[in-house]
């Protein structure tokens, strides 16, 4: 036990938990102690058990076997509610609010009895009750009666935060819920967060983030392959500590490229992208890019660089401009014509937007490319089998079985999958909206040694980022964007700093 933690109380220990799922063992033998008045970090690579021991602590999932403990009572709920009536309390990465209900009734969800007499719900008494909830986290400009489906994703995120701290938990769990979010955003939840270690109460908090790690946590514990590992204290959470501990292993190649010199075919334009205006979104935005080159975009999150994809991808029709791949003669008015032409997209929110969780990975490799697996006008099992295997043994895919659910994958092999279905296509021009969003540093360098593999076979990538390590580590070319507009044009260099960067973008 770290000296630190002498004095303070244990809240919650774990014995001996173990999980699997099929032959997958997700968990084991984990032993954790949680202490009143800190913020935990719990870290591992995906797949490394993270998400699975903080939902059997909230009462998502029953533990094989196991024993925890919590305030020196047995700590063994059969359902979320049951977490949270013993204290514990959840915030996912996913939507956890309902759509066609207001602000106050999913705060007040299953509690309406609290505003109601004779059956009849006083609306104007619950969203009052519902005004102080949201003016405790910051958001007291939203408007209680309003539908929930009116505000946006990161205040719908927001108002989860204010349903979980209204339950007013003994441990709260932050399971990479900052990873969508803005920086005014994640200041909301970091400012939750340290306001519950500042009671007394426990934080436990799952991030790919390191920095953001280093900055926020009193402990870090790190698991590998469903192990506990260590805990890190104090001055020995650092970004190197982290990372061997996660990983196990020094990274064989550099994370980044290394190489500076232009490196693509500069007299091939693959994807052109002339004048594209989008109301207020986006204005005259102008780029090209050639066989080979990886052109990356950046700005602050609403600078308009995600509406950018969905535009170069047919997902959206501007107001002005044109898409052209100068190489086809093609003009691009719809996303089913960006896919016939070998374009690939895969969107920022990869769960709701890239990937059918529901169906099976097989499926879902195959979806944009059914034409190769057609013979004549059937598509046999086989061929589908066979080219969904191909993208799995490319990427080192770790799936227990082509047939299950996407929805079984980590986070990392999820994304993967996005790739794959990419790549069973053939596209020549691949668009990336934040491609290693909430993925751990392995996956990461893999998805890296991807993209330098897609960039020497000569295919034109388009990379939105918001990680600037990232867009200056993998670009050979970056735009920076600002209210809409293309504000600077960056060629790649040793030379070029984060602090340059950032100075175009503010």
């Amino acid at each position: 036990m770290n000296a630190g933690n002498m004095e303070k109380k244990i809240v919650l220990t774990v014995e001996g938990l173990n999980k699997s799922f099929g032959s997958t063992k997700a968990v084991a033998d984990m032993h954790l102690e949680l202490y009143a008045g800190e913020i935990r970090g719990l870290i591992g690579e995906n797949g490394s058990g993270k998400s699975t021991i903080t939902t059997m602590i909230a009462g998502c999932l029953k533990p094989d076997s196991g024993v925890m403990t919590m305030n020196g009572r047995q700590h063994a709920p059969k359902s979320m509610l049951e977490g949270r009536a013993a204290g514990v309390c959840m915030l996912l990465q996913e939507k956890g609010t309902i759509n066609h209900l207001t602000v106050s009734e999913n705060i007040y969800l299953g509690e309406e009895g609290k505003f109601s007499r004779f059956g009849i719900v006083n609306r104007r008494k619950m969203d009052k009750a519902a005004k102080q909830v949201l003016e405790s986290i910051g958001l007291g400009d939203v408007i209680p009666s309003h539908p929930i489906d009116e505000l946006s994703f990161e205040d719908r995120k927001l108002v989860e935060a204010g349903m979980a701290m209204k339950a007013e938990p003994q441990i709260l769990v932050v399971d990479e819920t900052t990873t969508a979010l803005s920086q005014k955003g994640r200041d909301v939840i970091y400012r939750i967060m340290r306001r519950m270690r500042d009671d007394g109460k426990t934080v436990i908090f799952i991030s790919h983030d390191l920095d953001e790690l280093k900055s926020v946590c009193d402990n870090v514990t790190v698991m590998r392959d469903g192990i506990y590992v260590t805990t890190l204290h104090g001055d020995e959470i650092t970004i190197d500590n982290m990372r061997q501990n996660m990983i196990g292993r020094e990274l064989s190649e550099g994370y980044y490229r290394s190489d500076y010199e232009d490196s693509y075919d500069r007299d091939t334009v693959m994807l052109d992208v002339d004048g594209i205006t989008l109301g207020n979104k986006l204005k005259n935005v102008s780029l090209k890019v050639h066989k080979g080159e990886i052109l990356g975009v950046g700005g602050l999150t609403d600078c308009g660089m995600h509406e950018l994809c969905k535009v170069v991808f047919g997902l959206k029709q501007p107001d002005s401009g044109k898409i052209r791949l100068p190489q086809k003669e093609v003009t691009i008015r719809n996303s089913s014509q960006a896919v016939e032409n070998g374009m690939g997209y895969i969107p920022k929110d990869r769960e709701l937007e890239g990937l059918m969780l529901s169906a099976s990975i097989r499926d879902n490799i195959n979806l944009m490319a059914m034409d190769k697996v057609k013979r004549g006008f059937l598509i046999t099992p086989g061929a589908t089998k066979k080219l969904a295997q191909e993208q799995v043994d490319a990427l080192h895919i770790k799936i227990g079985g082509m047939e299950l659910p996407v929805s079984s994958l980590s986070g990392g092999n999820k994304q993967k999958v996005a790739i794959g279905k990419c790549m069973a296509n053939d596209v020549e021009i691949l668009i990336m909206d934040c491609p290693t969003r909430g993925i751990d540093i392995g996956v990461k360098a893999a998805i890296y040694r991807l993209l330098e593999q897609f960039k020497a076979q000569g295919r034109a990538i388009l990379m939105i980022s918001e990680e600037l390590p990232e867009l200056l580590g993998m670009s050979d070319n970056l735009i920076i964007m600002k209210n809409g507009e293309v504000t600077a044009r960056i060629r790649r260099s040793a030379d070029v700093t984060e602090h340059d960067v950032i100075a175009k973008m503010i």
